[in-house]
């Protein structure tokens, strides 16, 4: 399977879940207390929902540029500095969507094929810590890429379910029901 067919539909899918939560989140508890949730953490070490958030669309957009062999636009860094800086400085759940929404529009600019010749492309990852990875652009994706994605998604989902919002298997796959089988859908009782 190629990059861009691995990765950007993975993408859409699940910041389209992500807003979702977050409107759920919003539907369900009072205007105060669902910004407050942006200050939430599953634990005292880690990053709250606002970063969460924030992290989830960089890594998103980031990889688009990595595997393209593009540098980092300064937009990306402001997200991330937002990320940083979260927990002072957490926005709105609608500062949250906007960057989920602008990153989604990033996405839908790509081409069938935008991310393919990045696979064989020699990727230097430097963390902020000092360690260095280099890839191949096809193991980024796949060890580095999809997985950060991922976490920032469900530590996101995490956060939200620990709050007390009610979000299920459902809104975590929505997309999923695109393939759903006429007919094998069980009735509620």
């Amino acid at each position: 399977m190629s990059s861009t067919k691995l990765l950007i539909p993975s993408y859409i899918q699940m910041l389209r879940s992500l807003s979702g939560w977050l409107d759920k989140a919003q539907k369900q508890i009072p205007v105060a207390e669902a910004e407050a949730l942006l200050l939430a953490r599953l634990a005292s070490d880690m990053y709250p929902l606002s970063t969460q958030v924030r992290f989830a669309c960089l890594q998103a957009q980031e990889a688009i540029f990595r595997l393209k062999g593009e540098p980092i636009p300064e937009t990306l860094e402001q997200v991330a500095n937002e990320g940083q800086n979260a927990a002072e400085k957490p926005g709105s759940i609608l500062d949250a969507q906007t960057r989920i929404d602008e990153a989604l529009l990033v996405l839908d600019k790509l081409g069938p094929d935008a991310l393919d010749a990045g696979a064989e492309r020699s990727i230097t990852l430097e963390l902020p810590n000092g360690m260095i990875f280099d890839l191949t652009g096809e193991q980024y994706a796949r060890d580095w890429a999809l997985p950060q994605f991922y976490f920032h998604l469900i530590t996101a989902y995490g956060i939200l379910r620990n709050q007390g919002i009610d979000l299920g298997k459902a809104d975590y796959v929505p997309h999923m029901f695109t393939y759903l089988r006429p007919g094998s859908m069980p009735q509620s009782q």
